[in-house]
C-alpha cells in the first residue's frame, strides 16, 4: 500500500500577505519573536514630491548667481560679427569654415556661449582680427607657414 499512495498531500501554511507584513502590528510582532526586521522609509513613497523645494536647494539657488560661468564679452562678439561681415560670409559661411554649427556662431557674437579656446582660435584665422588677450580687435600677424 506504501508503494501506491501517490495521494499525498503536503499543506504549506499560508504566510500574511504583503500589506499584513508591513504593518507595524506585523513588525512588532517579529522583532518580539527575536526575527531579523529590515526596515527603510521610503522617499516621497505614494506622493508627488518630485520638486520638494528643501534648505539646500534654496542655498544653491542663492549661490546660483556667484557660480556662474564667464560668457564671451559682447566686445568680442562685435568683433567677429564685423571681421564676418568684412570677409563677406555669413554665419553659415563662417561656421562652415571652421566646422562647427551656426548656432554656435550665433552665440558667440550674441555673447551667450561658455568661451572655447579651440573655437575662438578657429574663428580668429577665419576673419583675421583676434579675440583674444590685450589686442582685441586687432589684425593677425601672418604665422609660419605650414607645407
Amino acid at each position: 500500500m506504501a508503494e501506491s499512495d501517490w495521494d499525498t498531500v503536503t499543506v504549506l501554511r499560508k504566510k500574511g500577505s504583503v500589506a499584513q507584513s508591513k504593518s507595524k502590528q506585523a513588525v512588532l510582532t517579529a522583532q518580539r519573536k527575536g526575527e531579523e526586521v529590515e526596515t527603510s522609509k521610503k522617499w516621497a513613497a505614494g506622493q508627488n514630491k518630485q520638486h520638494l523645494v528643501t534648505k539646500n536647494t534654496a542655498k544653491l539657488d542663492r549661490e546660483t548667481e556667484e557660480l556662474h560661468h564667464d560668457r564671451v564679452p559682447l566686445e568680442v562678439g562685435k568683433v567677429i560679427q564685423q571681421g564676418r561681415q568684412n570677409k563677406g560670409l555669413t554665419q553659415k559661411d563662417l561656421a562652415t569654415k571652421i566646422n562647427e554649427k551656426p548656432q554656435i556662431i550665433a552665440d558667440y557674437e550674441a555673447g551667450r556661449a561658455i568661451p572655447n579656446n579651440q573655437i575662438m582660435g578657429k574663428i580668429e584665422r577665419a576673419i583675421g582680427l583676434k579675440l583674444r588677450g590685450r589686442e582685441i580687435g586687432q589684425p593677425m600677424e601672418p604665422g609660419p607657414m605650414k607645407k
